[in-house]
């Protein structure tokens, strides 16, 4: 595209409609050539070199994006134009689909990538609390309030923020967020005096949005103030072709951290992956590879793998009687896929809980807590030996 203004609006829709890249008039020719190079492919596709590097971009030493499907790579090419254009990105998708990882690489390709990147879980603080988590409070806010603190809006002036989870956020605060976007200032909690800010904003959700607005859980104005560009991120079970890619990044990652040598991700592993939905996207996918590297047993892996893979089949067709609605019935079928995934762990450990709590990615201490919330018990001869064991 090319333009003799910079018209946001034009830039954004013009991504929308399938844009590649744009240039602004008048323009060097050496713009010209690195948009070129950028869009040209260095090699033919036979001589490209393995997807395993090529498609990967490293982020941080615990985040990467890969674009090996067709469906990711246009993600990424969007990436690359709406990044260096200042305006507010919703990010869709499911739980564990990336939604950070995407933000994170908005943010390093934008010309705010030397400033600071926050990122808020909306859904993990109860109102007041967010309230001045994201915009500072000042003493006698509240009891315990005895001095001054600024928010992650001041703290990430001239950076970029991510709701992350954007509609369990309250509607009080809603209408706050609304008047950041509009006006770029608002007031700590308990102050007076109102604060300007410079700040890019990201907003991920995994809900789904019209329903939300109809059911007045997200603001509608605050939607299409968020809805400047959207990016809907696909399901990992609908980009299966970078599975093996995913696998074996992730496990050069793993075995580094855990200081051991990578497993071997063998045809016979990669396609029991292949054929398993990965409900839980990336997330589900990376706690798989580290319990691979803590049980070290291949069959077992492919077993439970074509084991969940046939139960998530046959349970698409009959799903369990329930009265209570379907959110009742989600929180119900939620629990019991979580106490099986616990028990199966406690199992393949033989009980030891702490290898159990690495395997599924959480503490010790919340391992003990859902023990007992879904009333396991360790088999006769292991509860003996601690008994005895003391």
């Amino acid at each position: 595209m090319l333009s003799c203004v910079s018209d946001t609006k034009k830039v954004v829709e013009a991504i929308r409609l399938g844009a590649q890249d744009y240039l602004t008039k008048p323009f060097h020719k050496s713009d010209l050539d690195t948009v070129l190079k950028r869009l040209l492919p260095a090699k033919p596709p036979e001589e490209k070199e393995s997807t395993t590097h090529a498609e990967v971009e490293e982020l941080s030493d615990d985040l990467f994006f890969v674009a090996a499907s067709p469906a990711m790579r246009k993600i990424r090419s969007q990436v690359g134009l709406v990044a260096n254009v200042d305006i507010p990105v919703l990010i869709l998708g499911e739980s564990g689909t990336g939604k950070e990882i995407l933000a994170r690489l908005i943010h390093k390709m934008s010309p705010r990538a030397h400033r600071t990147f926050l990122k808020v879980n909306c859904a993990a603080l109860p109102a007041d609390l967010l309230e001045s988590e994201l915009f500072g409070y000042e003493p006698g806010a509240f009891t315990g309030a005895d001095r001054s603190k600024p928010g992650k809006f001041e703290l990430c002036n001239k950076g970029t923020i991510l709701l992350d989870e954007i509609g369990e956020m309250p509607p009080t605060l809603q209408a706050k967020l609304l008047h950041v976007l509009q006006d770029g200032q608002f007031s700590r909690l308990g102050g007076r005096s109102t604060i300007k800010v410079d700040v890019r904003v990201l907003a991920a959700t995994n809900i789904n949005i019209q329903e939300a607005i109809q059911t007045k859980k997200l603001r509608e104005d605050l939607y299409y103030r968020l809805n400047a560009f959207t990016l809907r991120l696909p399901p990992l079970r609908e980009r299966k072709e970078e599975i093996p890619i995913l696998l074996k990044h992730m496990m050069a990652r793993m075995a580094e951290s855990y200081a051991n040598a990578p497993l071997p991700i063998t045809p016979a592993l990669a396609d029991a992956c292949l054929r398993y939905p990965w409900p839980g996207n990336l997330r589900e996918l990376g706690n798989f590879v580290k319990r691979y590297l803590v049980l070290r047993d291949e069959n077992l892996l492919i077993h439970e793998l074509d084991s969940q893979a046939h139960a998530s089949q046959t349970g698409e067709h009959d799903l369990p009687e329930h009265s209570g609605g379907l959110k009742s019935l989600v929180r119900s079928l939620k629990d019991q896929a979580e106490g099986e995934a616990i028990r199966r762990a406690l199992e393949q450990t033989n009980w030891n809980r702490k290898t159990a709590a690495a395997i599924l990615n959480i503490s010790y201490k919340a391992l003990l807590y859902k023990i007992r919330q879904y009333g396991l018990e360790p088999p006769p001869h292991r509860a003996r030996f601690r008994t005895t064991a003391g």
